[in-house]
């Protein structure tokens, strides 16, 4: 059979393409072949906690090749849908179409792979604090030190004066690590270097916890209330909202709400807060509920069995109130005081009702306002505890950290395959809400993830340790300079796929780190790497000059091995990327539209439809960019 019997991804089959809002109507066709006589074609609807619906579909093309079938289904409500189609013969014989691994419908194959329709709520937008540049993610304690003085340190700290040496890696005697080291950045360093990160095309900052914390991550929150006194003062954050604003930058916290720290004002396990206050101390106390303790004291549920992060009871509803509440919450306070939103650290340890309850505060002080959930996997579909999550259908978040798309462009780079590289891509833009699919945080390093160019250039860090890690954190400088072109064509499908590229700090100076903590080192400010920095800003500067890509379409193009290309387009507009990670010279077949684009040359050479070895092109049919030539 030399014909598909359908394929979601072309509007010949389905029509519109991916996720749909609530009430609009999508037409579905198969073709099936000649020599197959079904009495009765069904589109078969299956959603979780309900009896599959069987839907008839009728002949609407008859030829030598197929019969073609038809049916437009009109879904009502936003909810998370799977499908596949189903042929019986006059003889009772049944045919079952699922997906086979490219997607395509196949008949009788042996398969429990359906084809997936997300309907979402037609209200969802994107948030207009992102703008048209890219999100810029901070590790607070690592970015600058002001050299203002720090007051109301807790004594238990280590305060470095060694900037840019390696973190402290290594458990104390009592095999314990502590991540007690601080290098002494603060949020008035932040704000000294706003002007850089305009220079970078950034329009959101997403800062890592500022929130008082007994450790320089700050995950194991101490004081939802407080800034970290070595990070500054709430004037400080205000300051920098304030100032931040004014370059067209927002900037998002880093909400950790489903847990807090044993060292903190409401648990307090240490004492730190007083010898008889926190639910650990004290029975009696406000924030006992918001635990579950199985022994009072001692025996309690916590973060992954970490004992320092005991978890909360997210659906109490003293605690929930207690972030959430629109007046007194501390989604509040910190909105009021210039932030634009929250990142959601865990999203999948986050109940419903608690992110239901977290989006409609945020939202309450401005449709413009953002609300990222930290997920790791296809958010669309996502399964946590048993449950199926719901969070990009709307009213909940507005987008996720994309790590998928992370791990598509890096393995792509080192690997080389363009067919996978381009299916796990356009798998996300069919399943994702198109308002959500613009508001992705697409990242290619973060505070959890080895760095880039250690990724796309070091040695592989599977089954090494700390010391392990420590002895190889700087890399060969032959592989440094590979791993920076590596990088530099990692960037380019990373800062024009849908979404938003994210940059985390330092990625744009040359910090090089495997796992945490050599991942958060410090900004090597005067040692930075300024080919990559010009680089990055330039990037940055043609993503903010082209708008359109915030809402553009994605199409893969053809590919040849090691060779990838897509198109973004809208309207007139249209930008075509292509890369080439060969060792040697690739020819780059060209849509007919494309041979008189405007060339963007980025890195490496093009010429005549030949795109030379490990080079990136864009080709431009919108409003000329800035023309960029490395």
């Amino acid at each position: 059979m030399d014909f598909c019997i359908y394929d979601s991804r072309l509007p010949i089959f389905k029509e519109p393409f991916g996720a749909v809002a609530a009430g609009t109507s999508v037409r579905f066709s198969i073709c099936l072949p000649k020599d197959l006589l079904p009495c009765k074609v069904e589109f078969v609807l299956c959603s979780d906690g309900e009896n599959d619906r069987f839907f008839p579909m009728e002949l609407c093309e008859s030829n030598l090749r197929f019969n073609r079938y038809t049916l437009t289904y009109t879904p009502r409500h936003p909810k998370l849908h799977f499908y596949y189609f189903q042929v019986t013969e006059a003889d009772g014989t049944l045919h079952i179409i699922h997906a086979n691994e490219s997607m395509r419908g196949e008949l009788n194959l042996h398969s429990d792979r359906y084809w997936q329709l997300t309907v979402y709520d037609p209200s969802q937008k994107r948030p207009a604090a992102l703008g048209n540049g890219i999100i810029y993610q901070i590790f607070p304690d690592r970015f600058c030190n002001s050299g203002s003085p720090k007051q109301n340190v807790p004594a238990d700290r280590t305060l470095r004066t060694d900037w840019g040496n390696l973190p402290v890696y290594l458990p104390n005697e009592k095999g314990e690590v502590t991540n007690s080291d601080y290098f002494g950045g603060d949020l008035a360093g932040i704000t000294q270097h706003l002007d850089y990160l305009a220079q970078l095309g950034v329009t959101c900052l997403y800062l890592n916890p500022i929130f008082e914390a007994h450790s320089n991550h700050r995950y194991n929150t101490a004081d939802y209330l407080h800034i970290d006194p070595l990070l500054g003062t709430e004037e400080d954050f205000a300051q920098l909202c304030a100032k931040a604003k004014q370059y067209g930058i927002s900037v998002i916290l880093d909400g950790v709400f489903s847990h807090t720290g044993s060292d903190s004002v409401y648990f307090n396990r240490n004492g730190r807060y007083g010898q008889h206050s926190g639910a650990y101390r004290d029975p009696n106390s406000p924030y006992r509920e918001w635990y579950t303790f199985h022994r009072y004291p001692d025996s309690y549920e916590s973060w992954w069995g970490f004992l320092t992060l005991p978890n909360v009871r997210e659906n109490n509803p003293q605690y929930m109130d207690f972030i959430c509440d629109p007046k007194t919450g501390v989604l509040a306070k910190w909105l009021r005081l210039g932030a634009s939103g929250f990142r959601l650290d865990v999203a999948d340890e986050l109940p419903d009702a608690f992110l239901d309850r977290v989006y409609q505060t945020v939202k309450s002080f401005g449709e413009d306002k953002i609300v990222i959930g930290e997920v790791w996997e296809d958010a669309s579909n996502k399964i946590s505890y048993g449950n199926r999550r719901r969070y990009l259908l709307g009213n909940q978040m507005d987008g996720v950290m994309n790590y998928p798309f992370r791990s598509s462009v890096l393995d792509y780079i080192l690997s080389g395959d363009p067919d996978e590289f381009l299916n796990d891509v356009v798998s996300i833009v069919e399943n994702y809400p198109p308002p959500a699919m613009s508001s992705m945080m697409n990242s290619l390093s973060t505070h959890d993830t080895p760095r880039a160019i250690t990724v796309l250039a070091g040695e592989s860090m599977e089954g090494k340790q700390r010391p392990w890690q420590a002895e190889h954190h700087y890399l060969p400088m032959d592989a440094y300079r590979h791993g920076q072109v590596l990088l530099k064509l990692a960037s380019t499908l990373q800062y024009f796929l849908p979404g938003v590229p994210c940059l985390y700090y330092g990625d744009e100076a040359g910090l090089s780190g495997y796992a945490d903590p050599f991942n958060r080192c410090c900004y090597p400010w005067g040692f930075e790497n300024h080919e990559l920095v010009d680089w990055f800003c330039q990037l940055g500067q043609l993503r903010l000059s082209m708008p359109f890509l915030t809402e553009a379409t994605f199409m893969p193009l053809a590919v040849d091995h090691d060779l990838c290309a897509y198109i973004r387009s809208q309207d007139e507009q249209k930008l075509l990327v292509a890369i080439n990670r060969a060792y040697h010279p690739r020819e780059l077949s060209l849509p007919s539209e494309f041979a008189s684009a405007q060339v963007h040359l980025l890195l490496g050479g093009y010429e005549n439809g030949v795109l030379q070895r490990e080079s990136a092109v864009l080709l431009s049919l919108c409003q000329q960019p800035h023309d960029l030539a490395i």
